[in-house]
């Protein structure tokens, strides 16, 4: 097994702090490149949400771009962010207080608002009750492990199942099986929309200068989606997938490991691998850089 890539915390020319991130990529179901681990056990968290709206986005022809891409997202509450939300939540012909997110500070203005429209609209869809839709045991929840574990080509009983922070269900997965779903996306029901969706609004997925939202508008072709506890998760057009865990949850690793993975693949990644430290005054006093060359590639 090939090292994790050491990323390195700089300030005034001295090493703060160091993150290991482990990486792998995925080429018709099979790894092709890894960095420390390529099968640990890792929560999808957020980066499930492109394929938990597969279901309503073959439900409902009507969707546009945005509502699709506000359904995958972990968005900042902005307003034309919420707008769409509240679009969603009128198609499903819900309220704000149907949302079961928890109150952050308000439910519309959770993170996962979008995600739990969606779930709404879909439960509208299928003639579910609303009520309860959050629970592991709804046929709402019961649908979405069925397509997660579809995606991933996993039997859906050996998926190990936890609670997430908005209260839904999350899925225990081994980090190759994150990287083969999201290369086989494009190819699944409604993926395509979803991709497009994606491309076509990024900053909906949390807010500009997001590193999903950064990867998409700079690399031409691909998906991605980023999940709480340093998970990120993304596909190219032509069938490759990528799946990095930063082993202590530091989000911030995620950039320059991702830069420095894919040069493997002669991918460029344009600014997104440059991380800088900055101080309360905006000036930058450091770095994010990589340390060790990532591990093998099969040619």
């Amino acid at each position: 097994m090939a090292d994790p890539i050491q990323v390195e915390v700089v300030r005034g020319g001295i090493v703060e702090a160091r993150h290991a991130v482990h990486a792998v990529a995925v080429r018709d179901g099979q790894i092709v490149a890894e960095a420390g681990d390529p099968r640990s056990l890792v929560f999808l968290r957020s980066a499930a949400k492109p394929i938990q709206v597969l279901p309503l986005v073959s439900a409902r022809a009507d969707l546009d771009d945005r509502e699709i891409a506000i359904a995958c997202s972990s968005h900042l509450a902005r307003p034309e962010q919420l707008e769409i939300v509240r679009g969603l939540l009128a198609k499903a012909h819900a309220a704000e207080t149907d949302l079961e997110t928890g109150a952050e500070p308000t439910p519309i203005e959770h993170t996962c608002s979008g995600k739990h429209a969606g779930f709404l609209l879909l439960c509208h869809e299928r003639g579910y009750e609303t009520s309860g839709y959050r629970l592991a045991s709804h046929p709402l929840q019961v649908e979405l492990l069925a397509t997660v574990a579809a995606a991933t080509d996993v039997d859906p009983a050996s998926i190990e199942v936890a609670i997430d922070g908005c209260g839904v269900p999350t899925f225990a997965l081994p980090l190759d099986r994150c990287a083969h779903a999201f290369a086989r996306l494009p190819h699944l029901e409604g993926g395509s929309r979803v991709v497009a969706a994606i491309r076509a609004y990024p900053e909906m997925l949390r807010g500009p200068i997001a590193a999903d939202a950064m990867f998409v508008s700079e690399v031409d072709g691909w998906i991605a989606k980023g999940g709480a506890e340093g998970l990120f998760c993304a596909g190219s057009p032509d069938g490759l997938g990528v799946a990095l865990k930063v082993e202590d949850g530091a989000f911030r690793a995620i950039r320059p490991a991702l830069a420095h993975f894919l040069r493997r693949f002669g991918i460029e990644t344009g600014t997104l691998g440059f991380v800088t430290v900055e101080n309360s005054h905006g000036e930058p006093v450091g770095e994010l850089r990589t340390r060790l060359e990532i591990g093998r590639t099969k040619r």
